[in-house]
């Protein structure tokens, strides 16, 4: 469906996962035994629901296809397909990752160059 998708982490998350080499998933994406992830078109969506006043997060991007068929697009807010990952990441896998920084009204922001090839 996309070819990049995206998984928003706390530093200390991915640090975690970079020393061990593997990102087991939020205490969220463990309790409902799948790892959350967005297409960039719900990127803000689930930024502005999820992580508002919230800081020290990174952005990581992973190709979709790499992540083979255990990347499920399955049905979610508002209807939308969400990609969800049922197995670990391996921290190799990620393409980029990229600190996010909070607006004036806590949301944490993007920027739309980082998704330019």
């Amino acid at each position: 469906m996309q070819n990049i998708v995206l998984k928003i982490v706390t530093v200390c998350e991915w640090s975690k996962a970079t020393t061990s080499g593997i990102y087991a998933g939020s205490p969220d994406d463990l309790r409902d035994g799948f790892i959350h992830l967005s297409s960039q078109h719900q990127l803000r969506g689930t930024l502005e629901k999820h992580f508002k006043d919230k800081g020290d997060l990174v952005l990581i991007a992973f190709e979709a296809a790499t992540l083979g068929p255990q990347l499920k697009w399955e049905q979610s807010r508002g209807g939308d397909l969400f990609p969800h990952l049922y197995r670990n990441i391996s921290v190799s896998e990620a393409l980029w990752q990229r600190a996010l920084q909070n607006d004036e009204n806590g949301v944490p922001q993007i920027d739309e160059e980082w998704f330019v090839c």
